[in-house]
């Protein structure tokens, strides 16, 4: 028994940092970019390159699909937006020290791959633990609360923070769905889907501190000596963490529902 448990959690942590493929190679650039003189291209730059040639290179070599791959993209678009209006002269939320030639308004295109190393990780843990909803809620109700959560993100600045409203329409919401995973084959396990999101958040959070702690980013608290970011973060990214899972859902959703009515086309034809 004790011998099954093991190999149970060493195939788990192989599974999950194969998951973690982009994102892990992605904070490994971050890391690496702060301690290594770039000489011919900036870092900023270096970041956005690397990071798209990861991208083709996981397409090439079939660890990602092509719908994976757009998953991505729009990941890094979402991500791109709500950097745009957090680092603006009007919120400050934080800032980026360090800027090559391909930024937009003060923010380095390669942000978005820290948002989309998320959707990243989500896309791959789906395909490779062989995810499943029990008792999930309707995809329009999901849909709905994630449009919410992020657009708290950009409102909280001039109109009351409803964070806590929020986190008690997530447990409403999802209170009985439960995440079906299989670690070793045949053998299901499951966890509690809000459970799934705050461990899932306390993981970012530490990625946010050495991602902060390497400079690739600073919070005003962080700009004359570094501290460590405030576990408060793990309620942000808990939300972003959500809005993540629910449009991974529903875009798989979108996908099962075209296979189904192409099926039938073809059987009536």
């Amino acid at each position: 028994m004790l011998k099954q448990g093991v190999k149970e959690f060493l195939v788990f942590g192989l599974k999950q940092a194969r998951a973690s493929m982009f994102a892990g190679a992605f904070l490994f650039l971050l890391i690496i970019s702060h301690y290594w003189n770039l000489a011919f291209i900036s870092r900023p730059d270096f970041l956005f390159l690397a990071a798209v040639l990861i991208q083709l290179l996981m397409v090439a070599f079939k660890l990602e699909t092509i719908d994976e791959a757009k998953t991505i993209a729009l990941f890094h678009i979402i991500g791109l937006v709500l950097e745009f209006y957090k680092t603006s002269s009007l919120v400050g939320s934080w800032r980026y020290p360090e800027l090559g030639s391909l930024h937009i308004a003060g923010v380095p295109l390669y942000s978005g791959f820290m948002y989309a190393s998320i959707g990243s990780y989500m896309a791959q843990s789906w395909k490779v633990m062989k995810l499943k909803l029990i008792n999930e809620p309707s995809y329009a109700v999901s849909l709905v609360l994630a449009i919410l959560i992020y657009l708290n993100f950009f409102t909280n600045h001039f109109l009351p923070d409803f964070r806590l409203f929020l986190y008690v329409e997530v447990l409403i919401v999802f209170w009985k769905t439960k995440v079906e995973f299989q670690v070793l084959e045949g053998k299901i396990r499951r966890l509690p889907l809000v459970l799934s999101f705050v461990l899932i958040a306390c993981f970012v959070w530490i990625a946010e501190n050495i991602g902060t702690f390497v400079n690739a980013w600073q919070y005003p608290y962080q700009i004359s000596i570094w501290s460590a970011v405030s576990l408060h973060k793990v309620s942000s990214w808990s939300l972003l963490v959500i809005i993540s899972f629910l449009l991974i859902a529903y875009l798989k959703h979108i996908k099962a529902g075209h296979s189904k009515i192409s099926k039938l086309i073809s059987s009536d034809s």
